[in-house]
């Protein structure tokens, strides 16, 4: 979008496509929206909407609901929905096979995915369709079961409720990675008017629900990972943050035995406004105070939570007479060396990461004798390595990511906070039972590998020309800083380049695909990061410090908590000279 004033010719362009867009645009909520802003000449808003295409990558689409091609909308769907078809048309047997659609309770999902339902079969390809609001994790577990050659959840996740999005999986159940996306938005860009989009009729014969079994499946094979099927002498409270995996959670959590489940009944029905909470992310300050009540309340032994479509988790255990939220880090390091000390062994075993997360499961790894991948950030990362573990006879036991996202084995190639949840419960639930907590867990794994401390930061750089600071600072903390905090650098990694670099001159070739990211080490063990958004002009960190357990872990605690605070000060400070 220009930052200039607009001339008259402009303006008058930028009219007549909206207009031309009003005029085809099915949805009367949208098609008000947009004769408000033509009525009100809201040009800046206009321009906005219209100047651009919501891009397509990755992770699909995501942005807010409105009208024009750069938000949300059942037109936008319509021909994103379209060219993901012509694409995946070129996979064999594409029209036997299918396409699993399914949605989450906001604001438009249902709408948007009978859409997307309608431009599939429309271009010969059959279509699953979950009958009602549904987890991701489940469109990701059905794409597999069913052999399909794709799917689609529509859903933005943790976003604010104002936002809607769209995210596609491929025939092997995990997110597209490149160059699939590049494909799909190539096929998206040459295409016409999105208007132009054809659709069948909602009885068409290509369009079948998703069979009851797929449901009953997942809930059996997330059982069937259990490790301690006895041990469910634990009180739960737990909360779905007004989204939609509270019935599977419920299912799932009664099948296993656990009895003592108390759901947050101000969150428990999906509510696309999520009138509880300001952000409804679990990772958020606030997002948890009403779950934290309740187990206060009724002197529970943990708190669970999911984000609103089900694919993160969240826990809370009580320390004393307080609650403490787990970090993602400590979430998923104690899954993985439970699961490794409790479950099925072999040297087959593998456990994986992503490049911002903390280094303490490489050393739960190797201590456990098993391989250890780390990927890029982002689950489909992750989920490819699940796939690539099975094609050479590997087996994936769990893989995480730092912001709430856990896999258990592979059933699911994609974050899956249901089954991570019922892991989790049974981990602690197996503690309880040999008179242990999961926080004599944590201090057991700060004994014998030293306490990890993690933390993030984010710096945002304002004005015109915040995107150029954003690179010189990154080019800043790869090129010029040699001390950070009073502590020296002794090894930079730049992932864009592909290589680390030692200063004491050594080279070392990194083996994850090129990104924008910095990565220092320093003399004391600790590690600094920092890479841009991606979406704003802003910069965020990761910092982690690694104390030795000399006397009590709760020492050792401490001096790491002043070090991460000290060095993520100095770590702002360097970025924002």
């Amino acid at each position: 979008m220009s930052e200039l004033p607009i001339s008259p010719a402009q303006r008058d362009a930028l009219r007549e496509r909206a207009e031309r867009w009003l005029a085809h645009d099915p949805d009367p909520d949208t098609v008000a929206e947009l004769r408000g802003l033509l009525d009100d000449a809201d040009d800046t808003l206009l321009e906005a909407r219209f100047s651009d295409r919501l891009p397509f990558g990755t992770a699909g689409i995501r942005g807010v609901i409105g009208a024009g091609p750069a938000a949300m909308n059942r037109l936008v769907v319509r021909q994103v929905t379209a060219g993901l078809a012509q694409r995946l048309l070129q996979e064999p047997q594409a029209t036997q096979r299918g396409v699993v659609v399914g949605c989450d309770a906001r604001h438009k999902s249902a709408e948007f995915a009978d859409d997307a339902a309608a431009v599939f079969t429309a271009a010969g390809l059959p279509v699953y369709r979950f009958a009602g609001p549904v987890p991701t994790p489940l469109v990701a577990f059905a794409v597999r079961m069913l052999s399909a050659v794709g799917g689609v959840q529509v859903t933005a996740s943790h976003n604010p409720a104002t936002d809607n999005g769209y995210k596609v999986y491929w025939g092997d159940g995990g997110q597209i990675t490149a160059p699939l996306d590049e494909q799909i938005a190539a096929a998206i860009d040459g295409l016409g008017e999105p208007w132009e989009v054809v659709l069948a009729e909602s009885d068409d014969a290509l369009l079948s629900p998703v069979p009851p079994g797929v449901l009953d499946s997942y809930v059996q094979r997330a059982l069937d990972t259990r490790l301690h099927p006895g041990s469910t002498d634990l009180r739960i409270v737990y909360t779905p943050l007004h989204g939609v995996a509270g019935a599977t959670v419920a299912e799932l959590f009664a099948r296993a035995g656990y009895d003592d489940f108390d759901t947050v009944m101000e969150q428990s029905a999906p509510d696309p406004d999520f009138p509880t909470v300001a952000f409804p992310n679990p990772e958020e300050p606030g997002a948890l105070d009403l779950a934290l009540a309740l187990a206060q309340e009724s002197d529970a032994d943990l708190l669970l939570a999911n984000d609103p479509d089900g694919d993160r988790i969240a826990a809370a255990i009580p320390v004393g007479n307080l609650w403490r939220v787990l970090s993602g880090d400590e979430i998923g390091c104690l899954l993985a060396d439970h699961l490794l000390t409790y479950g099925d062994g072999g040297p087959e075993r593998i456990v994986a990461t992503t490049v911002v997360s903390s280094r303490l499961l490489s050393r739960i790894a190797e201590d456990h004798g098993v391989g250890y991948v780390e990927t890029l950030t982002g689950f489909k990362w992750l989920a490819r390595e699940a796939a690539a573990a099975e094609s050479q006879g590997k087996r994936m036991v769990l893989a995480y990511e730092q912001a709430l996202g856990v896999m258990v084995g592979d059933m699911v190639r994609d974050k899956d906070g249901i089954t991570a949840a019922l892991s989790f419960a049974d981990m602690a639930a197996s503690l309880a039972a040999q008179g242990l907590t999961v926080q004599d867990a944590l201090d057991d794994l700060a004994r014998r590998f030293g306490v990890h401390a993690t933390a993030g930061r984010n710096l945002r750089l304002e004005g015109p020309d915040a995107d150029a600071l954003v690179r010189r600072t990154l080019e800043r903390l790869r090129d010029d800083v040699r001390v950070i905090g009073g502590v020296e650098v002794t090894a930079i990694a730049d992932f864009d380049a592909g290589v680390k670099r030692g200063m004491d001159g050594s080279l070392e070739q990194l083996t994850v695909p090129p990104t924008d990211l910095v990565s220092l080490e320093l003399a004391d063990g600790s590690r600094l990061q920092a890479r841009p958004s991606g979406t704003e002009p802003l910069l965020k960190f990761y910092i982690e410090v690694v104390e030795p357990v000399d006397a009590t872990v709760a020492e050792a605690r401490s001096r790491a908590d002043v070090r991460l605070k000290a060095l993520a000060e100095a770590l702002l400070a360097v970025a924002s000279a």
